[in-house]
């Protein structure tokens, strides 16, 4: 007989899973591949007061995750936004906030830049590197972890979020201050699995008091796609979408094609360098 839990904590091969009524388990799969990520709904068999085993995962809404030439990384299932964390200092990577951008529009969930540290003289060159994300429709938060953490609660109501970010820009510290009496306490059983790390190595889900879910991941410094089809990546940026079949060649790989809508574009000053630079380069990543 099986049960329906939650994966609310993932620590590589093990599982953090929660049934309905809150009691909890330590589960581990049947395989040695482990396909779940936090957020997945899973049937568990119980095997006794502690454990339990995933024996699959039903079907999900969204699922969020990365791949590179050896293995795929799975983040957050059944999340509705990806929040990304950035903030000036230590300096982010551009095309790292790209990447999750264009992660965000193929799993169809909705993306939230959030601007960290805004206490610091640096912050301001980092707004201006940020503007033209924000013309693209993405919106943005800026606050100060430390200081304030208001104005991100209305984006995070009612909305499943995953944290992605690299290491450093204040992820954690965004958690506690959003949920202080969560983090007020030790977990034991993600303490024991954790090896007694307090620093995020592992993916958390947590319930928040206005309703909605947060999920916080490690922290990442790169975002390989290499799942995509090469024809699936130009509309995954908005601002590409309205080129789309306009080019000389149906198969255009918008580099250094005669008639490209996107070249084209490019030179009237109407899209990002730099965008156009990712497309292409993940065009590569991708095989074609």
């Amino acid at each position: 007989m099986t049960e329906t839990a939650r994966i609310i904590e993932s620590h590589g091969k093990s599982f953090i899973v929660e049934l309905a009524e809150g009691k909890r388990y330590i589960a581990t799969t049947r395989k040695k591949k482990t396909d779940y990520a936090v957020g997945d709904q899973v049937e568990v068999g119980v095997l006794n007061e502690k454990q339990a085993v995933i024996e699959r995962v039903l079907p999900r809404n969204s699922l969020l995750y990365r791949s590179d030439e050896w293995r795929e990384k799975l983040i957050a299932a059944n999340v509705t936004q990806i929040v990304i964390v950035l903030a000036a200092v230590p300096s982010f990577y551009e095309e790292l906030l790209s990447r999750c951008l264009v992660a965000a529009e193929d799993a169809g969930i909705g993306a939230l830049i959030l601007l960290n540290k805004t206490d610091l003289l640096e912050t301001a060159s980092a707004r201006q590197v940020l503007a033209p994300y924000c013309a693209l429709g993405y919106p943005m938060v800026e606050l100060s972890a430390k200081q304030d953490v208001s104005p991100l609660w209305v984006h995070l109501e009612n909305q499943t979020s995953v944290f992605v970010g690299q290491s450093g820009m204040g992820k954690s510290t965004l958690v506690n201050a959003l949920l202080p009496e969560v983090n007020a306490r030790t977990n034991e059983i993600s303490l024991a699995l954790d090896s007694g790390k307090h620093t995020t190595t592992h993916a958390t889900l947590y319930r928040l008091p206005n309703g909605g879910e947060l999920i916080d991941s490690p922290g990442l410094q790169e975002f390989g796609m290499r799942h995509l089809a090469a024809d699936q990546l130009t509309p995954l940026f908005p601002e590409f979408r309205p080129y789309i079949g306009q080019c000389r060649f149906h198969n255009c790989r918008h580099d250094r094609e005669p008639n490209c809508a996107l070249i084209a574009a490019l030179e009237r000053g109407e899209i990002l360098p730099q965008r156009l630079s990712l497309l292409r380069k993940l065009r590569v990543e991708c095989g074609n």
